[in-house]
């Protein structure tokens, strides 16, 4: 156990499982191992949720449905879970935008094929040759434009409803699951 919490425990394992399987299906995904999925938000499950959804199905098992934790829990998990569909997700889908328009603005037409064949991989396979040609062409110079465009803001910051169905869904079976 990491702590003798039970709480604490129930929580950050979820937690951590919710990390481990956002990394596993981003290599599933994309064939890349990306280490900042082990600790970054956004992506499929929702560990903020699966979070705090394990802490309040926890703390109703210890304490019942009537507890003053429960509610407080509760009422925290479900702020957690409408702010990652919500605001922070809003906040990255802006952060996209501005990073393509100041990609656009700059003259790095580039940039923006690399991103798309990036995060679009299977898009790509077999289309778009002419694209993939000219980005290949000067790699060095558009990783170079890219670094400095795209440091600017982090896009991946939200959920969509699912991400945060699959983080409730994992949290709520790690609380059931753990020993008490």
């Amino acid at each position: 156990m990491l702590t003798s919490n039970y709480y604490l425990n129930v929580a950050f394992t979820a937690w951590f499982f919710a990390q481990v399987l956002k990394t596993l299906l981003t290599l599933a995904v994309t064939k890349e191992f990306v280490w900042e999925r082990l600790v970054g938000a956004g992506g499929m499950p929702s560990s903020h949720s699966a979070l705090v959804c394990s802490l309040t199905v926890a703390v109703l098992k210890k304490q019942g449905f009537q507890s003053m934790e429960f509610a407080i829990c509760l009422v925290l998990a479900a702020i957690v879970m409408y702010d990652a569909m919500g605001v922070r997700r809003a906040a990255g889908q802006q952060a996209k935008v501005l990073n393509r328009i100041i990609a656009t603005m700059s003259g790095n037409f580039k940039v923006l094929i690399e991103e798309e064949m990036k995060h679009h991989r299977r898009f790509f396979q077999g289309k778009g040759q002419e694209d993939a040609e000219a980005v290949q062409t000067n790699t060095e110079a558009t990783k170079k434009a890219y670094d400095e465009n795209r440091a600017l803001l982090k896009e991946l910051l939200g959920h969509s409803p699912l991400e945060v169905l699959g983080g409730l869904i994992l949290g709520v079976a790690v609380a059931l699951l753990f020993p008490a």
